[in-house]
């Protein structure tokens, strides 16, 4: 039990069903806005500006009204204890490894652009899967709030089969999410803080957009990376079994 009561909420008491709800209606706005920037032969961004620009305003008031920044895990750095930091390595090594594609040219107009682009990404998607959705299923357990979140983190990646890449690149894609949302989910339950979390998947985004455009060249680091999150997956599932100090994660949503 948190130090925080628990409100006798919705999503406390149908939390399966509020996790659907905020899962259906995410992809019923990216698909909306897919279908609109098709019609209208948008950049490929579009989609994405189109949606999370909405989404990011509605949780930002919501966060606000409600008051939950700090019970969704927006606290201050300072409050992962000097331990917990150790378990965020393993990020820096993946950032380390798709930084080594190297950058295309690119603009310093586009470099903004990218970098407004990636952070509302981060903000979103960590809010949404590793905020609101396994902090509502947290009550369920912490393996099934991981697991839960994480597959649909990898869900909304299959919208990626339609952009016509190969099968391959698309599997690989998927699989590349799902263990990226297991490692993310397991240490906001770890540490309690998504700051880390979203500064992770910002430059994480920035680096894969501003990079050179030479995936096949690259697919033995991709498998690299998907060795050592699957391995980083054991090594923190091991160590939320150990006693911990640190604060502990809040349910309420």
């Amino acid at each position: 039990m948190s130090n925080l009561e628990i409100n006798d909420s919705f999503s406390q008491k149908r939390p399966v069903l509020t996790v659907v709800i905020i899962e259906v209606l995410l992809l019923l706005a990216v698909f909306a806005a897919g279908a609109y920037a098709t019609i209208n032969e948008l950049s490929y961004t579009s989609p994405v500006l189109i949606s999370f620009i909405p989404i990011a305003l509605v949780l930002i008031v919501y966060f606000t009204w409600k008051k939950k920044w700090t019970t969704l895990g927006f606290r201050k750095l300072s409050s992962i204890p000097a331990a917990g930091w150790v378990y965020y390595s393993p990020l820096l090594l993946i950032l380390v490894v798709i930084s080594l594609k190297g950058m295309r040219e690119i603009g310093v107009s586009e470099i903004l652009f990218f970098i407004f682009f990636t952070l509302l990404v981060g903000f979103v998607e960590e809010s949404i899967y590793r905020g609101l959705i396994l902090k509502t299923l947290l009550s369920k357990g912490v393996k099934t709030a991981v697991i839960t979140s994480s597959i649909l983190f990898a869900i909304t990646h299959v919208l990626n089969v339609l952009s016509g890449q190969d099968a391959f690149q698309t599997v690989l894609q998927i699989v590349y999410a799902l263990l990226i949302g297991a490692v993310l989910a397991l240490l906001m339950v770890k540490n309690n803080n998504i700051i880390p979390l979203i500064l992770f998947h910002f430059l994480h985004n920035f680096i894969q957009f501003v990079g050179n455009d030479n995936s096949d060249a690259f697919i033995g680091y991709d498998l690299f990376i998907l060795l050592v999150l699957a391995l980083y997956c054991i090594w923190l599932s091991f160590s939320l079994k150990k006693p911990r100090v640190s604060a502990q994660v809040d349910h309420a949503i």
